[in-house]
Order: structure tokens, then C-alpha cells, then sequence
């Protein structure tokens, strides 16, 4: 059979669906100039002394070297890793419970819906700052507050290297949590009721019923959230920058943070680069993983 010349065969796809590439032309363009060159540029700039002023020079891998020999870089990755941890799970069970709730029927439905979602929609600034006076490490803080009720002395929360962390990831938790919760709402409302019928006449308790009906068929959501709230995890920047600034001795100091005061403070381009690169390298290892281990069966994944 022999085959129609190349020509025609452009003619005919263009014939076919010549709307469809006139369409994508813009969105095409668009991811070509805002993504694909500055991600090839600023991989190109990891092997230059980049200077906004003058002539740049190839150093080869001096800037990957220094990654391993800066302390603060190092300890500032193992801060983002240990935020995750802090945060990842937590927020996952949160906003499993307060879909929940609202999936229960409870009276003032509507009115729980937009409680939940509030913090989500909330600048946040005006979230930090609220965190920032109920976790002062005064008396007059409401929490320290609250604790001396109990005998608790006073803490120092922010200003204090092994409890800040904690409390950023408190604040990150506080703050996503209600979109988690929209996006196990949607998963709930799939399930088919006669499911939890059938379970019911078997003489399934409700406990029951939650871990071996809503539980397992849930499992799409739990990987999606999963991984986004891991991908936001390792993107963690507005609570370090607004609180504590990095502090104290550098305890809260992010994978992000630490690259925005390299780039953007000290006018370090080529090393921010570095770290760029090395977070998106955390950031895809650790999706691959999840993919493998627990996205299997997702067909819609």
C-alpha cells in the first residue's frame, strides 16, 4: 500500500482539526515563553556566576559544590522535610473530619460550610496575624493564656527553636484545611447510599461502616490530597516570611525561604537556581513515589 506523501497528510489534519491548533496556538505560546525557557534558562544559570551587571562566567559545578558545604541550606531542606510530616497527615484527617460533619446533616448546614471555608478564603496575612497574637510568647498571648489555667508555664511558641515549626505548620494546617475538606466532601457525596443501606441491615456499627465502606472508596481523594498537600508542604513560604523570618537560629527556615533570601536578598541567582532545582527534584521524587505506592488502580490518575 503506498502511503500519501507527507504533504497531504498535513493538508488533511490541518482540514480536520486546524480550529483546534488555532486555539491551543496562544496556550501553546504561553507555556513555551512562562515555563519551558525560564526552566531551561535557570537550569543553565546553576553553571554560571550570574551577574545582573556586567559579563557572567561558566564556573562548571562550583554552585551545586556550595549546596553540599552550606549548612543553613542543608538544615533548611531537613526543616521543609520535617514540616511535611507536621503537616501533611494532619490536614488530610482534618478536613476528612469536617467533611464529615457537614456530610452528617447536622442543622446550620450552610452555616458550617462557610465556617470551615473561611480560613481558606481569608488573606493570609490577616491569618498570620491572628496566629501571631494567639501564639505570642507573652502572657497576654491567648493561648499562654488559656495554659496557665492549667498550670502551664508560659511558652515562648515563635521565639522558642523547637516549638516555631510546629506552630507555622498549626497555622498551614489551619488555613487549607477547609479545601481539603471541599474536595472529601465531593468524594463522599459519590458514594451510593444504598451502600451504607446494605451495611446497616448486615448490622454494621457507623464506625464499621466509615473504615471498610467510606474509607477504602475514598482512595482517589486520599492520593490526590495527598498530593497536593505534599507539593504545598515543600512549597512553604508565607508563614516563615511573615512570623518568624527564618527564626530562631534558622529553625523555620524553608527550602523556599532560604531560596528567596538567596535570590532575592542577596542577589544570588545561579545558587537560587540550585535550590530551585533541587526542591523540584524533592518535589518529583516524592510524587513518583506516592504514584507507585499509593496511586495504584487510579485509573482517572
Amino acid at each position: 500500500m503506498v502511503k500519501p506523501p507527507l504533504k497531504k497528510k498535513i493538508k488533511d489534519e490541518w482540514r480536520k482539526n486546524g480550529l483546534v491548533y488555532l486555539v491551543l496556538t496562544p496556550v501553546l505560546i504561553h507555556f513555551l515563553i512562562f515555563q519551558v525557557i525560564p526552566f531551561v534558562y535557570s537550569f543553565i544559570l546553576t553553571f554560571l556566576n550570574y551577574r545582573i551587571i556586567g559579563t557572567s562566567e561558566f564556573v562548571g559545578l562550583r554552585n551545586w559544590k556550595q549546596l553540599f558545604q552550606d549548612e543553613i541550606a542543608l538544615k533548611s531542606i531537613w526543616n521543609t522535610i520535617l514540616f511535611s510530616f507536621y503537616y501533611i497527615l494532619p490536614t488530610m484527617a482534618l478536613g476528612l473530619i469536617l467533611a464529615l460533619v457537614i456530610k452528617s446533616g447536622i442543622r446550620f448546614t450552610k452555616f458550617f460550610k462557610g465556617i470551615f471555608f473561611l480560613p481558606v478564603v481569608t488573606s493570609f496575612v490577616v491569618v498570620a496575624g491572628i496566629w501571631e497574637w494567639l501564639f505570642s510568647g507573652t502572657e497576654s498571648g491567648l493561648i499562654n493564656y488559656l495554659i496557665s489555667f492549667l498550670g502551664i508555664e508560659p511558652q515562648l511558641f515563635l521565639s522558642d527553636s523547637s516549638q516555631a515549626l510546629l506552630v507555622l505548620a498549626g497555622l498551614s494546617i489551619f488555613k487549607v484545611s477547609g479545601s481539603t475538606m471541599i474536595y472529601y466532601f465531593a468524594g463522599l457525596q459519590s458514594i451510593p447510599k444504598d451502600m451504607y443501606e446494605a451495611a446497616k441491615i448486615d448490622g454494621a456499627s457507623p464506625l464499621k461502616s466509615f473504615w471498610l465502606i467510606t474509607f477504602p472508596l475514598l482512595k482517589p481523594i486520599h492520593f490526590y490530597v495527598l498530593i497536593i498537600t505534599t507539593i504545598g508542604s515543600f512549597q512553604i513560604f508565607d508563614s516563615a516570611f511573615l512570623l518568624t523570618n527564618g527564626g530562631p537560629n534558622f529553625s523555620t527556615s524553608t527550602i523556599v525561604f532560604y531560596l528567596y533570601q538567596i535570590g532575592f536578598t542577596n542577589l544570588n541567582f545561579s545558587y537560587a537556581a540550585v535550590l530551585s532545582y533541587v526542591l523540584f527534584a524533592i518535589i518529583l521524587i516524592i510524587s513518583l513515589i506516592q504514584r507507585k505506592y499509593f496511586g495504584k488502580d487510579q485509573g482517572i490518575y
